[in-house]
């Protein structure tokens, strides 16, 4: 019988609401916590955290099952939510409370991010030094109940938060996007440059994964992240790929379509900013009743055999 483990991990991005999202739905993930850690009051308050007299910052605690989801990944995806040179907090958040840390429950989790860290400050993508700490873990203290989950609970104002205080942002120029369109040129070929690159769309019934059948994840055809599953893809009749949900919400972005004479929602590949399709609200009801039409010019297809090969073992769970 196959065993699981599980291990944690505590993160510091400045405000707590932020740092759930890009974890959740995650292969492995067994919970996320809010919380504060790194100080020295016992069972501290929120309102008592952001006096800035607890020593506390806002953090996340992340049970995972490192089999599935391995610790490199975690640490890889929260460097891609934080501005790791801010030395006062986060974006428009200042203060202690909100400065960033990756706080290590293992000496191999230190080994781990404390290469990570290096790996970033080499790479040449920020022109100041790498700041965020990488620090021994202290006692996690649980958040109030209503902080947990809270882009779940009050989803509008979690969006205006999470751009208002230029969080998202900087996410869309650090993060994403930053692709070299000559080398696509290349690369892609003409159809697939345009969609992705220029927003067209192309013939319905006369592409490539309208009627595909086979177990399996589709990646973003440009940067390579994964969007979608072969679990959630039916035939809508509209002549595209058509999904019920991608792989994660997180991985995916809408964006107000004001083209043709239109009001739609486009979706996009949140890494690489690709033009994927249109979301609509007309899928299958008991599937939640959306309905992703995708090009198949922007998406690459990976069968379930070859998952682990192409670096994304974590989703062969979904084929189990």
């Amino acid at each position: 019988m196959e065993q699981h483990t599980s291990e944690k991990a505590t993160f510091a991005g400045g405000c707590f609401w932020c740092m759930v999202s890009p974890f959740e739905e995650l292969p492995g993930i067994h919970k996320i916590v809010s919380g504060y850690t790194g100080g020295h009051t016992e069972n501290p308050t929120y309102e008592e955290v952001c006096s800035e007299t607890t020593g506390h910052v806002e953090a996340v605690q992340i049970t995972f099952d490192p089999a599935i989801f391995p610790y490199e990944k975690l640490v890889e995806l929260f460097w891609q939510q934080i501005d790791p040179t801010d030395t006062g907090g986060q974006f428009h958040d200042r203060g202690s409370s909100y400065q960033t840390a990756i706080f290590y429950h293992s000496e191999e989790q230190r080994q781990i991010a404390e290469a990570s860290k290096a790996a970033l400050a080499q790479s040449g993508r920020f022109d100041k030094p790498i700041f965020t700490p990488i620090l021994p873990a202290k006692t996690f203290y649980e958040a109030e109940e209503h902080h947990q989950g809270y882009h779940h609970k009050n989803p509008a104002h979690y969006k205006r938060y999470r751009k208002g205080s230029g969080r998202e942002d900087f996410i869309e120029s650090n993060w994403s996007g930053k692709v070299d369109k000559d080398g696509l040129k290349e690369r892609l070929t003409p159809l697939q440059f345009e969609v992705t690159q220029n927003n067209a769309t192309e013939p319905a019934f006369h592409n490539e994964f309208w009627d595909h059948h086979g177990d399996g994840i589709y990646v973003d055809i440009v940067s390579g992240e994964p969007l979608f599953s072969s679990t959630d893809k039916y035939d809508s009749g509209c002549g595209w790929p058509s999904f019920t949900r991608p792989l994660r919400d997180y991985n995916v972005k809408e964006k107000t379509d004001l083209s043709h004479f239109m009001i739609r929602t486009e979706v996009r590949s949140r890494e690489g900013d690709s033009h994927l399709g249109h979301l609509f609200n007309d899928g299958p009801a008991e599937a939640g009743g959306m309905r992703y039409c995708i090009n198949s010019a922007a998406l690459r297809f990976v069968p379930k055999e070859d998952l682990e090969k192409e670096g994304y073992a974590e989703y062969a769970v979904l084929f189990n």
